[in-house]
């Protein structure tokens, strides 16, 4: 991208990637690599303030071009936004960054051949204007620009301190093409000088200081004015080296960090944040060793809190020397700005313990001492105006590192990244941590140190590092505990009560639970807590020792309770925008905290029932919504009793639900008794859908279920009562209406699916194929946007269904492969009703072993599933049916009369039609057409009209039709008999 975009294979072949706005989405993305990339930010990287109406999709159609080209899986969509897999080294910007930063640190480092040759490599990278691909971004482009001239920069000071280098040809072409960059001109000033060429020397920066007295009424930069300044005194002309702590490991994982301060490096006060561990010291001294400036580092770690003379080891670190015995006249803190009347960075290292004394310092160094900059490293800001604060968390790779330090460790190994990746995860990608654990593979392999680093266990494993380091940088325990011992007894207390919470938490909770969210906030100023998007975080290493301090405080109870209590609100108040057009915003809200909801619910099982029936209850809708229906089955069957407890009967239901397979059939009659008892009406009205759902249709047709009056409630009813007439074999498309209706008037969307669903399946059995279709896709829609992955598969597979009577065998298998697909991203396994359409097609394809293994799966799974007996019953019919197909009499004959068992019932008559359809196959392998023909008509009697375009039902009633001449007259009889007479005979 240093140039037009290029695209080539493995191979070396070029790879066409389409027009103009393809090629800036590929840009957008390989300018981060490994990273999502926002769809937003595709599109006004594309069309800036002027986007076309439909932009999502057109960035959609965009990456969908570049996939048809590029390597399967390259492009991946993740969240709001998409992620290209990719080597950083396979793009040419990100390897001439890494160059460049390699040839400058070489410059820094005294390696001047080093330099020239990884310089002139990275500068051999640019081929034209970085970035032309993509118009929109004129900064971005300008900041590869920059770049650029400080390679080349850099470069030319390598090539000065080389003897058999001549760099001043090129130098003065640069400074021609750069009249005001003043760094060319200092450069063609040194070299001039050591060339032995004083004259030219001067008359070039006589030109200069007139050029930028012209330009840009300004004098000349101290490095112009020094060079100009040694070449009167025909002094030796040198880059000055900064004293700096020697690297005694690689650098890694930091790029974007070191980015963020060279955008600050105006600034006059820089402070790096961060807990203990994350490295603000190596990050600091590494940006200043590559930021070209003279820096003196001073070590405050060996300062005595509360000591106020902080003067002194700055003084000590510029070489300021007391005059012998006598008392000095003149201050610490005056003959510390007489001795900095210079340009140079301070850096400040470890400032977190004397805080106070320090900011008072360099506010009075910023006011008198014009020409210093300051570079501080602390785990809490100084709090001075003007302060630019870079706060520093995990690095983007912290596998990197660990794979790094491994190798350092115990050369040869070999790290999974995987496996590393789990460690890293572990301890939330602290530097220092990780380099902890990477040190332990002398000892352990990668597995043993993962399972040492659960809970508290993990600071024994790490409780060796460096001799040599600080006390408080030894251990991960150290350096947490460093931390704590700085805070106040209000903020060790409510660092201990923020312990509870499993996933961060916004305001509310906080205030909830530890008080004021004023002694948190103050938390964040000491890198304890994290404040981003809204919400409070903790490190999991920090959070896992401040969990023992609340231990040991006796307060942990109380804590708790308030965590429980403050969820188990949320979660009521969330119920009711469940069921209304807020619904997708909720469900966020919920997700948000979804850990802290699960945890709540852990402890109030062991601690306090009722709260935790109740949270259960409340959160019914959110997990079904949410598709984590199951992840509370443990907790809601340890709270089921012998006894519904007094005033829970609605919550005993609940628990019931949600703790399949694991209720007992006397739970589950005691829940029936208990909803007998409520009348249905029910504080948290989602959980008679769920009954429903978790229960399947009664034996019998109920009568009106009296439902509380609310909108939701009203639609609801009408869906149930639809559907318990489609599955008696009536027309329930009125009731069906009316749901939809209702639903949408609400802007819910579960339901509104839930109906147009099932309007759809009704329409396709009448062979309304395109009014099907049509409210399939809206129900899709739906699904989609709450992220309703199990529906979303269920739809696949009735949409599958339809597209294998329409006969189009290549769509039906798309849609239920797609079902597959939403299960296994819901971490479920394949559903049977998709396994049963795969099944059916292989079997109508003529592919009778292929059609047996996928049959005999979705025959298990359905059993599984809850053994539901509608399913079960079209399990074995189709396997009934492919035992026709190989003329297997006696097969056939026993799997049709297992789905007749199964649903020999009035509530799911329609069900039973299809049995006794596939019975009818079977007469006619006796050729018995009249006893298929009755079966057949039978079969319209119970469901109340055919299915549209069953092959199956087609070829049996052609085969009965051919066999008796009265099929016709004995169809019409059997068909004309009524739901109840049928059921009977």
């Amino acid at each position: 991208m240093l140039g037009p975009l290029e695209v080539r294979a493995a191979d070396g072949r070029a790879v066409s990637v389409g027009g103009p706005r393809p090629r800036a989405v590929l840009v957008m993305l390989l300018l981060e690599p490994g990273r999502v990339v926002g769809v937003e930010r595709l599109v006004v990287g594309q069309y800036a303030d002027d986007p076309p109406a439909d932009a999502v999709g057109a960035v959609q159609a965009q990456v969908a071009r570049l996939r048809r080209v590029l390597p399967a899986g390259l492009i991946a969509f993740t969240g709001g936004g998409y992620r290209i897999d990719v080597d950083p080294d396979d793009v040419d910007v990100h390897v001439f960054e890494r160059l460049a930063a390699r040839g400058r640190a070489a410059v820094a480092g005294g390696r001047p051949a080093e330099a020239v040759e990884t310089l002139r490599a990275a500068l051999a990278l640019w081929r034209g204007p970085a970035l032309v691909d993509l118009p929109n971004a004129v900064a971005e482009a300008a900041r590869w620009a920059e770049l650029r001239l400080t390679a080349t920069e850099d470069l030319v000071d390598a090539e000065l301190a080389l003897p058999d280098e001549d760099p001043v040809p090129r130098l003065r072409a640069l400074v021609a093409e750069h009249p005001l960059r003043e760094r060319f001109r200092e450069q063609l000033l040194r070299a001039l000088h050591a060339a032995g060429r004083p004259a030219e020397a001067l008359a070039e920066f006589e030109d200069a200081r007139r050029l930028l007295a012209d330009e840009l009424g300004a004098d000349p930069a101290p490095g112009l004015a020094a060079a100009h300044l040694a070449v009167l005194r025909s002094e030796p002309v040198a880059p000055v080296r900064p004293p700096l702590p020697a690297r005694l490991t690689s650098f890694v994982g930091r790029d974007a960090e070191l980015r963020l301060l060279a955008d600050a490096r105006d600034a006059r006060l820089v402070t790096v944040v961060g807990p203990g561990g994350m490295g603000k010291t190596r990050l600091a001294v590494e940006f200043a060793r590559r930021a070209g400036r003279e820096v003196c580092f001073v070590d405050l770690s060996g300062v005595v809190a509360g000591d106020a003379d902080v003067t002194r080891p700055v003084l000590a670190a510029l070489g300021v020397r007391e005059a012998g015995f006598r008392a000095n006249p003149t201050g610490p803190v005056d003959r510390l700005v007489a001795a900095l009347d210079q340009d140079v960075v301070l850096l400040l290292d470890n400032c977190e313990h004397v805080v106070a004394e320090v900011a008072g310092l360099v506010r009075v160094l910023l006011d008198r001492c014009p020409r210093v900059s300051v570079l501080a490293t602390s785990r809490e800001p100084l709090g001075l105006t003007g302060e630019t604060v870079v706060p520093l968390g995990p690095p983007a790779d912290p596998v990197r590192l660990f794979a790094d330090r491994a190798a350092a460790a115990r050369p040869g190994v070999v790290v999974d990244p995987e496996e590393a990746a789990g460690i890293c995860a572990a301890l939330d990608g602290v530097p220092l941590a990780v380099e902890l654990a990477a040190a332990r593979l002398r000892q352990f392999d990668l597995a043993e140190i993962a399972r040492r680093l659960v809970g508290a266990e993990r600071f024994r494993l790490l409780s060796k590092g460096d001799r040599t380091a600080a006390a408080r940088h030894r251990t991960l325990r150290a350096v947490v505990g460093w931390s704590w011992d700085l805070l106040t007894p209000a903020e060790r207390a409510a660092a201990a009560r923020f312990s509870v919470f499993a996933a961060g938490a916004p305001v509310a909770a906080v205030e909830a639970v530890c008080g004021s969210d004023d002694v948190v906030a103050d938390l964040v100023d000491r890198s304890l807590v994290v404040f981003a998007d809204g919400r409070y975080r903790m490190l999991d290493t920090i959070r896992l020792f401040c969990a023992e301090r609340l231990r040991e405080s006796g307060d942990e109870h109380a804590a708790r309770a308030a965590h429980a209590e403050h969820h188990l609100a949320l979660a009521r108040r969330a119920d009711p925008h469940l069921r209304d057009a807020e619904q997708v915003e909720w469900l966020a809200r919920l997700t948000a905290d979804h850990d802290n909801l699960m945890s709540a619910l852990r402890w109030a099982v062991r601690e306090d029932r009722p709260t935790a029936m109740r949270l259960v209850t409340a959160l019914g809708a959110y997990w079904w919504l949410s598709g984590r229906r199951g992840g509370a089955g443990e907790e809601a069957a340890a709270l089921l009793t012998d006894e519904v407890p007094d005033g829970l009967g609605e919550e005993y239901v609940s628990c019931v639900v949600h703790a399949v397979p694991r209720a007992a059939e006397e739970h589950w009659r005691r829940a029936a008794a208990v909803l007998d008892e409520l009348g249905w009406t029910l504080r948290h009205p989602f959980g008679a859908a769920l009954w429903g759902m978790a229960a399947g249709p009664p034996d019998e047709v109920p009568g009106e279920p009296a439902f509380a009056p609310d909108p939701w409630n009203a639609a609801l009813g009408a869906l149930s009562r639809g559907l318990l007439e489609v599955m008696a074999g009536g027309d329930g498309v009125p009731r069906l209406r009316e749901a939809l209706a209702g639903f949408r008037a609400l802007g819910e969307r579960w339901g509104t699916a839930q109906a147009l669903d099932w309007l759809a399946l009704l329409a396709s059995r009448r062979g309304e194929w395109a009014d099907a279709h049509a409210a399939w896709a809206e129900a899709l829609a739906c699904y989609e946007v709450l992220g309703a992955l199990d529906e979303c598969a269920e739809l696949h597979c009735h949409r599958g269904e339809s597209l294998v009577r329409e006969g189009d065998f290549g769509s039906a298998t798309r849609e239920f492969t797609a079902a597959i697909e939403s299960a296994a991203r819901a971490g479920r396994t394949a559903p049977a009703e998709a396994s049963l359409g795969l099944g059916e097609v292989a079997r109508l394809r003529g592919d009778l072993a292929e059609a047996d293994v996928l049959l005999r799966r979705a025959h298990a799974a359905a059993l599984v599933e809850g053994g539901a007996r509608w399913l079960s019953a079209r399990t074995a019919t189709a396997l009934g049916r492919l035992a026709q197909a190989r003329h297997d009499r006696a097969a056939a004959a026993s799997w049709h009369t297992e789905a007749v068992e199964c649903v020999r019932t009035a509530a799911l008559a329609a069900e039973l039609a299809s049995a006794l359809e596939g019975l009818a196959g079977v007469a006619v392998l006796d050729s018995d057409g009249v006893r298929a023909a009755h079966l057949l008509g039978t079969a319209v009697a119970l469901r109340g009209a055919p299915i549209a375009g069953d092959p199956d039902v087609v070829r049996t009633a052609a085969a009965a039709t051919a066999l008796t001449p009265d099929y016709a007259a004995v169809h019409a009889a059997a068909a004309a008999r009524s739901t109840e007479d049928a059921l009977a005979t």
